[in-house]
């Protein structure tokens, strides 16, 4: 043995040895080891202060670092939204800080806060909006006084406006990508009721018809000092803050009397089995649900310990039984869920594969029913009571946060010692108070079952749990320039140009010949950082097949869309695209002018001339052309019948947007006459400009090039 191993046992002996032995026998089990009480938890109180104005203020020191933070609760949400203006405080939120005060744009600020790092931020939810800050000490004055120029006299400039519209409408574009969230937003309205605030989302109309006046005007409404609550902590003196606070807010009066009606929530169950067909998933999304009940009731705390034993955690029913048990789940929770100052929802959720859909959701009515049956063991009670009461503890390992929840308390309601009786209230929980209120609020005959899935898949049909509705997710397109109404002369007149269009392409016969068209190029792209150009090559089999070949700075980019699937491989891997991205390259078939040009004959085709429009030297003939839910419409020389321009209702990576098409330099391609330079422009902003330098009809496709890609093994 070499000396080095010889000096580092003999070392490692001695500090055993110096080690006191064990004083007892050691646990056989970590369920053996014995669990000390809880320590007492003491809340910090707030000093409380109301100005002569209604305003509310909780002060409270925490001398650990020389920061300072403030939350301000004012009473206004999104349920406040009126429904032909769904969207508005959400917008109010977001716009709030970023447009500015009437000293300061919205940038000024940025760089004002950036040189502090500090921050004011803004933000809207259900039923109140929020203004906070966080900043150094010794920059609170200055930061203070920001933070109420922006709670008193913000300026909702246009220009921010614009911007938080567009991010919504890139929002609402995008919703019925995630399976998770679709079934998340559809449980809410089956739960709540499609109308009612609380399940209300905004639409393409309802955010076009926000406006900055409706802004200013909320905030007037909204936002005076008798329905604010403010909480501030930190490292400062309560005399000198209260001080600093009453000369910020003293002189603000106190609002007009405004009356909040209370918002609908349904009064009947919407009992029943619904379902949202999604055919590019392999998993479903379940929800049952049915209305819960909120914080104020005195069953609160019963059932608090109810939920964690139902679906609270990892040693909870469900989890114990749907997934570490049968295998079901990728995800499971429930439980009654409350709310401040509304009612929560009943509302279970599970994620499982399609061929277990049925097979879930009969677990899932089991565990409802023996959660209702079944009493809880005295093991469920410990180990439930435990769970909340050392998470509630973390929940509040800080002043700050501590502050957040009693400002909370306070704007809804909530007695001063809410939190003080929380632990106590959880301890008295018995067994029989859970099965009691399980009994009262867990409802299996009000359950909506809704699932988000392809039901080709399943296991069983959905009716089997009862009458099975099917629910229509799609996005109500943007409001947009409305078409004059078609007449028979207008048709007529439609039909002909259509048919000389077609003959400038080369006729019916040769353009009803095309199966597929193949075209390589260079793309000018507007970017923010400049011009880019980029090799394009694109594949389209007529009627529902693309793949898009791009060549970048970055790296190769090859997107496909079929009806079996779509997806993109790039530098960072193969993904699949969102569903909304894969339906609009399908649609990029779908208005291709020879795909069109195909259909004159096809019943389903309309076409009617809209009068006419200047297109360079050229006054083209509008021709409004629908077929099969595609609108386009065509700009048509009416002495060749050459295609000049089209436009359409498309998405694109910042949401809806109107999309108009230039079409020139016009070269023979087998018999047909075709463009070779696209200019592509969205919402009157030009966006690229596209280049053939290849064109060819009826290569005959490769059908594996629109094969997703196998895994590439584990190195």
């Amino acid at each position: 043995m070499r000396p080095a191993v010889k000096t580092l046992l003999a070392t490692a002996a001695a500090v055993l040895l110096s080690l006191p032995a064990p004083l007892g026998a050691q646990p056989a089990s970590w369920r053996d080891v014995p669990t000390p009480p809880l320590k007492p938890f003491t809340i910090v109180k707030p000093v409380r202060v109301v100005l002569p104005s209604g305003m509310v203020l909780l002060l409270m020191e925490d001398h650990e670092l020389p920061l300072l933070s403030a939350y301000a609760l004012v009473r206004g949400g999104s349920r406040n939204d009126p429904a032909e203006k769904a969207g508005l405080a959400t917008i109010v939120g977001q716009t709030w800080r970023t447009g500015g005060t009437k000293t300061k744009t919205g940038d000024e600020l940025d760089d004002f806060l950036e040189a502090r790092a500090a921050k004011v931020e803004t933000g809207s939810g259900v039923a109140a909006s929020t203004v906070g800050l966080s900043c150094l000490k010794g920059d609170a004055d200055a930061v203070l006084a920001i933070f109420a120029e922006i709670l008193r006299s913000p300026e909702f400039r246009e220009e921010k406006l614009v911007l938080a519209k567009n991010q919504m409408r890139t929002a609402i574009a995008r919703r019925n990508d995630q399976p998770m969230q679709i079934a998340s937003r559809e449980a809410t309205k089956l739960g709540y009721g499609a109308d009612s605030p609380y399940a209300r989302v905004p639409e393409y109309a309802t955010v076009a018809a926000i406006t900055r006046d409706d802004l200013l005007a909320w905030h007037r409404k909204y936002v005076h000092p008798d329905r604010i609550v403010m909480g501030i902590t930190g490292d400062f003196d309560t005399k000198e803050m209260e001080a600093t606070l009453r000369k910020l807010f003293g002189d603000w009066p106190k609002g007009p009397a405004v009356t909040d009606p209370a918002p609908s929530v349904r009064t009947a169950p919407a009992r029943g089995v619904f379902l949202v067909e999604k055919d590019d998933v392999n998993q479903s999304s379940i929800h049952l649900v049915h209305l819960g009940t909120d914080r104020k009731n005195p069953d609160y705390f019963a059932l608090e310990v109810m939920n964690e034993i139902f679906g609270g955690g990892f040693s909870s029913r469900l989890f114990s039984h749907v997934r570490s048990d049968k295998g079901l789940a990728y995800a499971v929770y429930g439980g009654v869920r409350s709310n401040w100052d509304y009612p929560g929802l009943f509302d279970v959720f599970l994620g499982t594969k399609s061929q277990t859909t049925a097979t879930g959701i009969d677990a899932l009515l089991a565990e409802i029913d023996g959660i209702v049956a079944t009493p809880p063991s005295a093991d469920e009670m410990k180990k439930a009571k435990d769970a909340i009461l050392n998470s509630f503890i973390f929940r509040f390992d800080s002043r700050e946060k501590v502050l957040r929840e009693q400002a909370q308390n306070e704007f809804y309601g909530y007695p001063p010692d809410f939190l003080d009786r929380y632990r106590a209230a959880i301890e008295k929980v018995t067994a029989g108070d859970v099965q009691r209120v399980a009994k009262m609020y867990v409802r299996r005959g009000d359950l909506a079952i809704l699932v988000v899935g392809k039901s080709a898949d399943f296991d069983r049909p959905l009716s089997a749990f009862g009458p099975l509705t099917k629910v229509d997710i799609t996005i109500p397109p943007p409001p947009g320039e409305k078409k004059a109404a078609a007449t028979d002369a207008t048709r007529a007149a439609g039909k002909a140009l259509f048919a000389k269009t077609v003959a400038a392409m080369g006729g019916a016969a040769r353009v009803g010949a095309v199966k597929d068209v193949t075209t390589k190029g260079k793309a000018a792209m507007k970017t923010p950082q400049g011009e880019m150009e980029i090799g394009v090559t694109a594949v389209l089999v007529f009627p529902d097949r693309i793949r898009q070949e791009l060549q970048t700075p970055m790296g190769g980019i090859t997107q496909v869309a079929t009806p079996a699937g779509s997806f993109v491989v790039s530098p960072m891997g193969t993904q699949d695209l969102p569903g909304s991205q894969r339906d609009e390259m399908l649609k990029q078939v779908r208005r291709h002018p020879l795909f069109l040009g195909q259909k004159g004959e096809d019943p389903k085709l309309s076409a009617s001339v809209g009068g006419t429009e200047k297109i360079g030297d050229v006054q083209a003939a509008v021709l409004d052309l629908s077929y099969d839910g595609q609108d386009v419409r065509w700009y048509v020389d009416p002495a060749s019948g050459r295609l000049l321009r089209a436009s359409y209702s498309g998405t694109g990576p910042g949401g809806p947007a109107t999309v108009v098409v230039d079409y020139s330099d016009y070269r023979p391609v087998d018999g047909l006459t075709l463009p070779f330079v696209q200019e592509i422009s969205q919402n009157g902003q030009k966006i690229q400009t596209v280049k053939l330098e290849e064109l060819r009809v009826n290569a005959g496709a490769d059908p594996k090039a629109f094969e997703k890609p196998a895994p590439k093994p584990a190195s």
